[in-house]
Parts: structure tokens; C-alpha cells; sequence
């Protein structure tokens, strides 16, 4: 039987070899989310994955205070799938900048009916003919939402007020006042398929974007409605859902290390990320809360 050994907050560790190499890693990863949960879940199921092989015990609810740092580079949507991009160690210092930076998405979208979330999960709340639209008719208007554009983001979305995610008020029946439009920036934005109702993009953006209302917007312009029926990040930052996101079955200690090694290598180019590349997290502690 392993020796169990406690750590400096009174963690137990029954494998204090792989909570060493655990407990050193630091850095930008990617791993897959599927459709369904949120990202927080994610995060959540992936930290507790890594602190059971590494023997840790999960510190105590009463503490406010855990031994694995850890956070993601954006929420992607309960409905949507693809890259998540996670920092561990000193690497959650660096999720800001991923945050800021550009993604790449594939949206298939619907003409004809609008729902309240924008998206699939949502109820139907309009539908209008689209019959009258042509491949040509997407394709130019799309033109008009490509560069720097104002967006109005959607009402069930992770954006806050008073502290409280608008989603959550919207669940609860509250009334919840649309954001203000605010710059956001497309930086391409193409047609891939036109197969009515059915159409799909591919969506290249910076931060703050949402591809919901993006979809809805175009319905509106063609003088019909429009929502989202699937979404998948595709890239974000220089980590691709095909060559760096990690699956479930890979969410091991020794598979995030070379994982680590191979995303690092990724952002040498930039002189502020390069330092963190070799550095390790010192610090022990960190909230509980999700980021």
C-alpha cells in the first residue's frame, strides 16, 4: 500500500510522486468538451480526475482554499462543443490573453424560426417564411457582418448583473434588460453549406463574440429569423480541436504533461508567454470557486 503523506494544508497524498509531477505542471492546454455540460463541469470533472490519480483528497468545503490551480480561457456553451482551453499553475495567469484572442468556430444554423436563447435549446418564439432566400442572398449579406461590428450579445449568456449570470435571472422569470451593443471584431466569415431551412459557417472572431446572435442578426437582415442549431469551437488561440484537444480518456497527469510540452511550444513566439513556458507554479493555494 502507498504511504500517504500530508501536504502543507493538510491534503492526504497516497501517491506523493504523481502529486509532485501533478502539482508541477504549468502552463495552456486544450481538451474537448462535449455538447451538454457547461464548462464549469468541465473543468470541474477534469480537475477532480487529476486529483484522484495523484491520491489527493479534496479539500473541505469549510475551506475556501484547494491545492490544484486551475481555470479556462472562456465559456463555451452549455449546447456547443470543441476546443476549451485550460490553464494550470502559472498558466492560469496567462487565460486572459487567450480570453482577448481570436476563435474559430463551425455554426449550422436555421432559417424561419427564432427561439429565446438563439439557439436549439431554446422555446420558438417567431417564425417566418424563408423560402425567398437564396445562397447569393446569405452569402452577400455576410459581407456586412465581417470586420469591426457592433453586437448586441443575447440575453441567456454568461454576462453578469449585480454578480448574477443574466442566464440564471432568465431561468428564474426575471426581467432581464438586453446589454448595450459593443464592438466586436469578425475577422472572416464564410459559407460552407446552403441547404435551407439548414446553413453552416465558419466564423473566425475575436473576443466577447457570440455566435448566437451573430446567427440571429443574419436572420433578421434577410427579413426572416435565424437560430443556432449546432456549435463547435474549432480553435481557439493556436490550439485546434483535430491536434491539441484532449478527450476524456486522455485527462491523465503524464498525457496533460506532454500535452503542456507540445501547447507551450505554441506560444514561444510571444515574449511575455515564453517565460512561463519552462516555469512551474510554486503557489499552493487557490479559491474553490469555478473561474
Amino acid at each position: 500500500m502507498a504511504e500517504k503523506v500530508h501536504g502543507k494544508l493538510g491534503h492526504v497524498m497516497a501517491n506523493p510522486a504523481a502529486a509532485a509531477k501533478l502539482l508541477s505542471l504549468s502552463g495552456l492546454f486544450a481538451v474537448y468538451k462535449p455538447k451538454g455540460p457547461t464548462s464549469a463541469n468541465v473543468l470541474n470533472q477534469l480537475k477532480e480526475k487529476l486529483l484522484a490519480e495523484a491520491g489527493i483528497q479534496k479539500c473541505a468545503r469549510k475551506r475556501k482554499k484547494q491545492i490544484l490551480k486551475i481555470g479556462h480561457g472562456g465559456t463555451l456553451d452549455s449546447a456547443a462543443a470543441g476546443v476549451l482551453v485550460v490553464g494550470i499553475g502559472k498558466g492560469t495567469k496567462m487565460l486572459s490573453n487567450i480570453l482577448a484572442g481570436s476563435k474559430k468556430y463551425m455554426a449550422i444554423g436555421e432559417l424561419g424560426k427564432a427561439t429565446d436563447t438563439l439557439d436549439a435549446t431554446g422555446k420558438v418564439t417567431e417564425e417566418k417564411p424563408y423560402d425567398q432566400i437564396t445562397k447569393e442572398d446569405l452569402e452577400r449579406m455576410l459581407q456586412k457582418f465581417t470586420g469591426d461590428i457592433m453586437q448586441v450579445p443575447p440575453l441567456y449568456s454568461a454576462l453578469k448583473r449585480d454578480g448574477q449570470r443574466l442566464s440564471s435571472l432568465m431561468k428564474k422569470g426575471e426581467a432581464v434588460e438586453a446589454k448595450p451593443a459593443r464592438p466586436v471584431t469578425v475577422y472572416s466569415l464564410s459559407l460552407q453549406n446552403f441547404q435551407p431551412p439548414l446553413f453552416t459557417l465558419d466564423v473566425e472572431c475575436g473576443g466577447g463574440f457570440y455566435v448566437r446572435s451573430l446567427v440571429s442578426d443574419i436572420g433578421k437582415e434577410l427579413s426572416s429569423c435565424a437560430n443556432v442549431q449546432e456549435l463547435t469551437r474549432t480553435k481557439q488561440g493556436p490550439f485546434t480541436l483535430e491536434e491539441h484537444a484532449l478527450h476524456e480518456d486522455k485527462w491523465t497527469i503524464d498525457e496533460i504533461a506532454q500535452s503542456l510540452e507540445h501547447c507551450m511550444s505554441l506560444l514561444a513566439v510571444e515574449p511575455s508567454l515564453k517565460k512561463l513556458k519552462t516555469e512551474h507554479s510554486k503557489e499552493s493555494t487557490v479559491n474553490c470557486e469555478d473561474k
